[in-house]
């Protein structure tokens, strides 16, 4: 069995507490990780501001010149693992026994975290607007004749990590590239990915002594987010409500994602089907960019029905087979948990589920160990009813009809929205809701991302500051 250590700012670190991970459909051990306290973390961030004074000392074009490295090494090399060294594919192998989700998804994930590797200049230069890289190594650059200056807001980046999906991880990625030491704690069931990435950087060259890798418990995360500088974390409504007004921390919660559209399209709704279907389906609909919402001033029903009829035959799959369109639930209770809280809404007037009859199974499916929940379009009356706002770890999405005047001041927080519509107006409208936060204007799904705009935040603005700076001219001959 594999062991996975913690790795304290350039020390290896084995426990006596470890957490075992099994295979989710056989409940064979897959691997043990050591675990830290809270009071480890408090003495190892004690020591962060000599490993930021290093990594500061580093020039950016080298340590991008590492990240180019790094990514070969995270998809082409056999990293330390434990005692041992895994490739790529038995990575992905064990990613995929330990979370549910299947190999297929796992790879194409993983990919993104290699593409950020490899292209984290243009990842910098979407976050940073094109600043210069020299800011970056003396803290001011001088632009079309104008200065800016910046100066870093933390020694350390702690960032609280999920285990749905290993795309996540390119949020965090380019920490080391902003010169700002990294601190990770890992999901539960997903110390694969944050642990490989940290050995592809090792093995590029960037100093160990800059990097943690950090499994703990809840109390544990609670003091990462507590006593590092800046930070993100990961979780529901109600994880993350402490930390809501917490500025140091830059949360990544339900998305609560949508299609709206306007009534200049809603008449034309069936050359969208395929659109609406991959935002609502794609990557088993576990992404917080997936839609869980369609609102359209009309035909609501005709909506419902046809993307109903596309994702009916969507099946339980098994870890392998690289057909499977939806995870599976390593924890079947939590997929029962679900199942319950969908049939309970559906008890509420003014909600149908148009799924149900045309896949002629049951929403959920159980195997073995393993429990998996299928797609389920449900279509409401009124965006008041329980299920219209409602967002899941499965391919889930309400069809709400609602008048396009009044839509904008109904929907919202939005992380993603794809507006269908040519109504310049509406458009401009959207354009200034203050609830969208990633906007995207014609037939785009909401999943649908750039890598050189900022998603969900932005890294740089909240690893950096800018300030004002001036430099006096030195007198001649002093």
């Amino acid at each position: 069995m594999i062991h996975i250590p913690a790795l304290r700012f350039g020390k290896t670190y084995t426990s006596l507490d470890k957490t075992t991970l099994v295979h989710h459909v056989t409940g064979e051990p897959v691997a043990e990780v050591s675990q830290v306290t809270g009071s480890m973390i408090a003495r190892d961030l004690a020591t962060v501001e000599r490993a930021h004074k290093q990594l500061a000392a580093i020039p950016v074009r080298d340590l991008l010149a590492m990240y180019k490295k790094a990514a070969d090494y995270f998809l082409n090399a056999a990293l330390p693992c434990g005692d041992g060294e895994l490739t790529y594919d038995q990575y992905v192998r064990n990613l995929s026994a330990t979370t549910g989700s299947p190999v297929v998804f796992c790879d194409r994930n993983a990919r993104k975290v290699h593409y950020v590797l490899e292209n984290v200049e243009e990842v910098i230069g979407g976050l940073t607007r094109g600043l210069d890289l020299e800011a970056l190594d003396q803290g001011y650059t001088t632009r079309n004749g104008r200065m800016q200056a910046f100066y870093p807001t933390t020694d350390v980046f702690g960032a609280v990590l999920p285990s749905n999906s290993p795309g996540v991880h390119s949020l965090w990625v380019p920490t080391i590239a902003f010169k700002v030491p990294l601190l990770l704690k890992p999901g539960r069931e997903e110390p694969w990915t944050p642990f490989r990435v940290l050995q592809a950087f090792i093995k590029a060259g960037v100093p160990a002594g800059v990097l943690a890798f950090l499994p703990t418990d809840h109390a544990g995360a609670a003091d990462i987010l507590r006593l590092c500088g800046r930070s993100m974390a990961f979780g529901d409504d109600r994880t993350m409500a402490p930390y809501k007004n917490d500025h140091r921390v830059e949360i990544h919660g339900t998305g609560y994602s949508k299609i709206i559209f306007g009534e200049d399209q809603a008449d034309h709704w069936e050359k969208y089907v395929d659109l609406m279907v991959e935002a609502i389906a794609a990557n088993g609909g576990r992404a917080c960019v997936n839609a869980s919402a369609i609102w359209t001033p009309r035909n609501g029903k005709a909506i419902a029905e046809a993307l109903a009829k596309k994702l009916a035959g969507v099946k339980a799959r098994p870890w392998d087979d690289p057909a499977c369109e939806v995870s599976a639930f390593a924890n079947p209770a939590v997929a029962e948990a679900i199942n319950a809280m969908v049939d309970e809404g559906l008890k509420t007037p003014g909600a149908v589920d148009a799924t149900e009859q045309l896949r002629g199974t049951p929403r959920l499916v159980k195997e073995g160990r393993c429990a998996w929940l299928l797609p389920t379009i449900v279509r409401c009356d009124s965006p008041d009813h329980p299920l219209a706002n409602k967002e899941f770890l499965f391919p889930y999405a309400s069809v709400i009809e609602w008048p396009q005047p009044a839509v904008l001041k109904r929907i919202g927080y939005t992380l993603a929205a794809t507006v269908l519509s040519d109504d310049q107006t509406f458009i401009a409208d959207c354009v200034a809701c203050p609830n969208i936060e990633r906007l995207n204007i014609g037939p785009l799904p909401t999943n649908r991302l750039t890598w050189d705009q900022p998603h969900e935040g932005n890294l740089f603005t909240h690893l950096y500051k800018q300030r004002a700076f001036q430099r006096a001219r030195r007198a001649a001959g002093v």
